[in-house]
């Protein structure tokens, strides 16, 4: 419990003192944002900021920091580390550099980002993954509430029932301005999303010796034996560092009124989640004690576990009130994933989003695709961990591509010791961890890690070498 306790201290300090380097690196001055310069009454509409954190935080806390902390709680309590670190130094300071650098850019989606500062090539190439990455996203937020509304509803309410339920309201989320639905649902939700973390840790603090939190260990109690370079760093993104966010940000971005929000708003909502993550990873850790008991529990599908630690730790009714909180996240990411991706759309076959015709054209063919894959993971018994595996690649490949881009937009200010230390340090970081990760998955080429260690290192190093003599010669501008 110890190790629990300092860890959600060092977030806080992280966030007091990291948070201002990050916020000092960028340099906020009094421009005008895309809010007040180019409100559209659509996707720019100013939000109070209060507001603007929680529709933040409500996007890109899914079911990732909850899901994904579980499972890497089966490497055991090694991974408070990855969930501390990785938010501090990775994580909070991506969200920042990509909310922060899109406000300066209209709003611009992190595909839009990384053509102007890696490129045409990686513009075409961010443009097509993100819309992936987001559906995929869209539908892991589609299944998992789906799976956890199953288990507390009348049998004819099964998990297709909700998986239809759920698409129609991604459908109205979408299209409609986003203060219409998110701007209005999201502050009440944040609160019962937070209200039941506090509970779930609560109950296991006060649980009068019931459930013990094990102490911070290197050792890797992973029962078959996966180790945890580099699995850990993919299966927990959400929490740590997620490339999900790269497209959300820019989303909350339209709607910041001062360029002086974006550390409350973007670096402490990463925080937030990670809080979020340390409770779910220390709740499995705790509710089944033993890494090979939780690992069994897992086989059944995430939402079972979630479900069966929220009754364990706050008996049935507190229980109900946690799962429905568990359900909310990933509902009010997996909307924000489809809107982004037809704000990615929009901008790629530069259709304006004011006429309803035009987002009705992309969001239709997108939630078709949607539908379809998510009746594929209903359908499949392991069709969620086969969508959850490339979701989880894919998404901390993203969140290196958008590192790479917050570092050559510092370099190109003339920040250079910034560029290559606050963000190209954690690039190069997740560089060999995606590498290393798609060398050795059983979906990637299922090389052995005597090939895959070298040659992500390798190619995380040549990556960043790279960049510290190009970062040199990139030529100043204002931006």
């Amino acid at each position: 419990m110890i190790s629990l306790l300092i860890s959600l201290a060092v977030l806080l300090v992280g966030y007091l003192v990291y948070g201002r380097v990050a916020e000092k690196a960028f340099g906020p001055d009094g421009r005008k944002t895309p809010a007040v310069e180019f409100n559209d009454g659509v996707d720019c509409v100013p939000m109070k900021p209060w507001k603007a954190f929680l529709v933040q935080l409500l996007n890109i806390a899914g079911t990732g920091p909850i899901f994904g902390p579980l499972m890497g709680a089966v490497f055991g309590p090694v991974v408070f580390l990855w969930i501390v670190f990785g938010a501090i130094l990775g994580g909070a300071v991506h969200d920042y550099m990509c909310g922060m650098i899109s406000s300066r850019h209209r709003g611009a989606s992190i595909a839009e980002l990384s053509g102007t500062y890696l490129g045409k090539v990686a513009k075409w190439g961010m443009r097509i993954f993100s819309v992936v990455l987001l559906v995929l996203c869209g539908v892991v937020f589609v299944t998992s509430p789906a799976g956890l509304l199953d288990r507390l509803t009348p049998d004819w309410m099964n998990g297709t029932f909700w998986a239809v339920v759920i698409l129609v309201y991604y459908l109205l989320a979408t299209l409609l301005p986003i203060d219409k639905v998110i701007g209005k649902l999201y502050p009440i939700f944040g609160v019962l999303l937070v209200t039941m973390a506090a509970a779930v840790i609560g109950g296991i603090l006060f649980s009068g010796g019931k459930f013990a939190i094990p102490e911070i260990s290197l050792q890797n109690l992973h029962p078959e034996g996966t180790p945890v370079w580099p699995y850990m760093f993919i299966t927990v993104a959400c929490g740590a560092i997620s490339g999900f966010h790269a497209t959300q940000s820019p989303m909350v971005a339209k709607c910041i009124t001062s360029e002086k929000q974006g550390r409350s708003i973007f670096y402490g909502a990463m925080i937030c989640e990670s809080v979020i993550a340390l409770v779910w990873a220390a709740a499995g850790v705790a509710f089944y004690g033993a890494s090979q008991v939780l690992n069994d529990a897992l086989k059944s599908g995430p939402s079972n576990v979630v479900y069966e630690i929220s009754q364990g730790v706050l008996g049935t009714v507190g229980g109900i009130l946690a799962v429905v909180g568990v359900i909310v996240c990933p509902i009010t990411s997996g909307d924000t994933a489809f809107r982004s991706a037809r704000l990615i759309l929009a901008e790629t076959f530069h259709l304006e989003q004011k006429s309803i015709r035009n987002r009705l054209l992309i969001t239709i063919p997108l939630l078709a695709v949607g539908g379809l894959i998510t009746w594929y993971a209903i359908s499949n018994s392991n069709g969620f961990q086969t969508i959850w595996r490339y979701f989880s690649w894919s998404n901390q490949t993203l969140a290196m591509i958008a590192l790479w881009v917050s570092s050559a937009y510092l370099a190109r200010q003339g920040k250079l010791t910034y560029a290559r230390t606050l963000t190209a340090l954690p690039a190069a970081f997740m560089s060999a961890v995606s590498m290393t990760y798609i060398l050795m998955a059983e979906e990637g080429f299922r090389l052995s890690s005597a090939i895959a260690y070298p040659v992500g290192i390798v190619f995380a190093a040549a990556l960043y070498i790279t960049f510290f003599l190009a970062s040199g010669k990139m030529k100043k501008e204002i931006a």
